[in-house]
């Protein structure tokens, strides 16, 4: 009886001993992404009044609604990334056509852009010009905006492309942020690479 109380006491201070280990919470922590390697192929479609490098992991797709509506003109298109769960909605229009004044497309750029300051904790503005007669405004919106990287490109006379990242899921700035930064070379490669026809 004496030992089975005694090993009963062991068993005891030994359990109470075990139950004071100290609980470290571990950091929130996210998928590792496997990136694909960076290499472009030439969008260069017949009619199109542009042309430009885009990812070989992306496909392009015309963009026939708008809300709904057909688009103004047959060239707006929708790079497609869907590995990245992410897309490029691209407009195109005519600096003339259908009341589309040039100060007025930059204005609505900008307004398109600002519309996320809601969400967002900054807009940087970066400036594009390429030796190509490609010229305009890169944004880069912190925060857990809808669209954190956007542009617009223009000739200043009759192109003006508009250029939005979205992803196909709830903004998230810290579990977006690499494939964001990702993405982002291949919005600046685009750019770059962009010639009007």
């Amino acid at each position: 009886m004496r030992n089975i109380k005694g090993a009963a006491l062991v068993l005891l201070l030994f359990l109470l001993a075990a139950c004071e280990t100290t609980f470290t919470p571990k950091p929130r922590g996210y998928f590792k992404i496997q990136f694909p390697e960076k290499k472009y192929r030439v969008f260069d479609q017949p009619g199109y009044p542009y042309t430009f490098e885009y990812p070989v992991y992306a496909n392009v797709i015309k963009d026939s609604l708008f809300f709904g509506e057909a688009p103004e003109n047959p060239y707006w298109i929708n790079v497609d990334f869907p590995s990245l769960n992410g897309k490029i909605y691209m407009s195109y229009k005519i600096i003339g056509a259908h009341n589309n004044d040039f100060q007025k497309l930059i204005n609505d750029a900008f307004k398109m852009t600002f519309k996320h300051s809601s969400k967002a904790e900054y807009i940087d503005e970066r400036t594009i010009h390429t030796p190509n007669q490609v010229s305009g405004t890169f944004y880069e919106v912190g925060g857990n905006a809808a669209s954190a990287k956007q542009f617009f490109a223009t000739d200043s006379v009759k192109h003006f492309l508009r250029g939005a990242l979205y992803f196909n899921a709830s903004p998230n700035a810290d579990s977006l942020a690499p494939v964001q930064q990702f993405l982002e070379q291949d919005m600046w490669h685009l750019v770059e690479t962009l010639r009007w026809r």
